[in-house]
Formats: structure tokens, C-alpha cells, sequence
């Protein structure tokens, strides 16, 4: 992915790590494009930045995501990257029978979104030059953190997705996949306050820098996502899994 001179579309572009990104891509020279539910944080996102534009969006509703990417195309002719970012998470408990609808929505949201977005806009980005599509996955599609297992399997079913998604495409456009540790934001109750989540800040420059010095990299590992990625490698997912359904429980 080139450093400047894209147009960029980001789900989830309106707080934690789609903003971030956003502002990033903004900052060296691109033309960013973000979406999400909220018209007020879109507003924030974009406030000061000229040139910024925002749509919203869930991504949940296929209806809406085939209007917007018609919008898209027709408005942003040189559209040439896709960030899918948006995801919501939640603890669950499956040992006992529970209300399925908010898992349900995390399974349409972060697995059935981007399969969508990506569906309305590929035959578009085929035709651009540079063109990328970026997934963000999870840490935790590699080892599931057992008190969200819906949020995690999502995950790890993206992470499917997106390699299929490369082996088909080849080179007719690079596919990225950013894996975040556990980052300081709202996506689940209490990550901003934990001294185990990675600040915010620090992990936009950490993925921005390498996007940079790694233009045709295939992923974004980070250095705290690195045991979670690699645990299969190394023979350590089972004991990790153990280990946050000890802390958890």
C-alpha cells in the first residue's frame, strides 16, 4: 500500500482504532473517506480536516452498505483502498443458555460486514491502481479471549476470509490484514483503564510505521500481538486460552 496519494475508505472510522488510522492516512496526505453509526462521532472524526468526508453506515444492514458503495464509486471515482475497521465485541457466558442477539449481531457485523463491503466494492478496486483492501482482524482470532468467544471466532473467521480473499486475488490487488493486541478503546467495557491494553496512540503510529516501511506487507503484527499470532507456531495457544479463562473466571 502506497504511503500518500489514495482515497481511502474506512468502516468504523468514527472512534478507537478506525479514527486513528484515519487521521494518520489523513495526516500524510491521503483523502479519507470514513463511516459509522454515529453522526456525531463521524462529525468529530472529520472536524479540522479538510477534505475529510464521512458517510453513515452500519454495516450490519446489507441494504445500506450496497447504497453507500453506489454512493462511494459515483462520488469517489478513484476509491483504491478499503479499510474494513468496524466490529463490536461483548462478554458472553455460552455455558449456560443465554440471549443469542448480541452475539448474533457481533457475527453480522464483524464477519458478514466486511464480506459485504468487500463484495460491493471488489470489481471497483480491480480497476485502480494500487489498490489494497485492509481487514483488521484480532489477536484474539488466533488465541480467543473465552469471555467474548463470539467476538473471537469472528475474528478468526475473518482472518480465513482475508487469506482466501489474497490467494484469489493474487495480483490483481494487495490484501492486508492489521491484527491488533488488546487496544485502549471502547470496544469493550473496561479496555480503556487496563494495564494490559496497548495505548491507542502508540498502536495507530506502530501500525502506520510499518505500513510504511513495509509497503507490500500482507500483515501488520505489532510487537504485543506477537504471542497471540505465533501461539500455534509455538505451542502455546492452549496454555494462553487457559490462562485468560482463569483470570476471567
Amino acid at each position: 500500500m502506497k504511503r500518500a496519494g489514495n482515497t481511502i475508505f474506512i468502516t468504523g472510522g468514527s472512534s478507537g482504532i478506525g479514527r486513528a488510522l484515519a487521521h494518520r492516512w489523513h495526516d500524510l496526505g491521503n483523502t479519507v473517506i470514513v463511516a459509522g453509526r454515529r453522526r456525531g462521532a463521524l462529525e468529530e472524526t472529520v472536524a479540522g480536516r479538510p477534505g475529510m468526508t464521512f458517510y453513515e453506515l452500519d454495516v450490519a444492514d446489507p441494504d445500506a452498505i450496497a447504497a453507500v458503495a453506489q454512493g462511494l464509486v459515483a462520488e469517489h471515482p478513484d476509491l483504491n483502498v478499503l479499510v474494513n475497521c468496524a466490529g463490536i465485541s461483548g462478554a458472553e457466558d455460552p455455558t449456560t443458555a443465554r440471549d443469542l442477539s448480541r452475539g448474533e449481531k457481533m457475527v453480522e457485523t464483524n464477519l458478514l460486514g466486511p464480506i459485504r463491503m468487500i463484495d460491493a466494492l471488489v470489481d471497483h478496486l480491480k480497476g485502480r491502481p494500487a489498490a489494497a483492501i485492509v481487514t483488521v482482524s484480532s489477536g484474539t482470532g488466533f488465541v480467543p479471549y473465552p469471555a467474548a468467544p463470539t467476538y473471537s471466532a469472528s475474528k478468526a473467521a475473518l482472518h480465513s476470509y482475508t487469506l482466501s480473499l489474497r490467494a484469489l486475488l493474487g495480483n490483481a490487488l494487495q490484501v492486508i490484514e492489521i491484527i491488533p493486541p488488546q487496544v485502549a478503546t471502547d470496544l469493550m467495557e473496561g479496555l480503556k483503564d487496563s494495564p494490559y491494553s496497548v495505548p491507542l496512540d502508540k498502536f495507530a503510529n506502530d501500525v502506520m510505521a510499518q505500513l510504511i516501511s513495509y509497503p507490500s506487507a500482507e500483515e501488520i503484527i505489532v510487537d504485543e500481538v506477537k504471542p497471540f499470532r505465533f501461539a500455534e507456531r509455538d505451542g502455546t495457544a492452549s496454555d494462553l486460552v487457559k490462562a485468560m479463562a482463569s483470570a476471567t473466571g
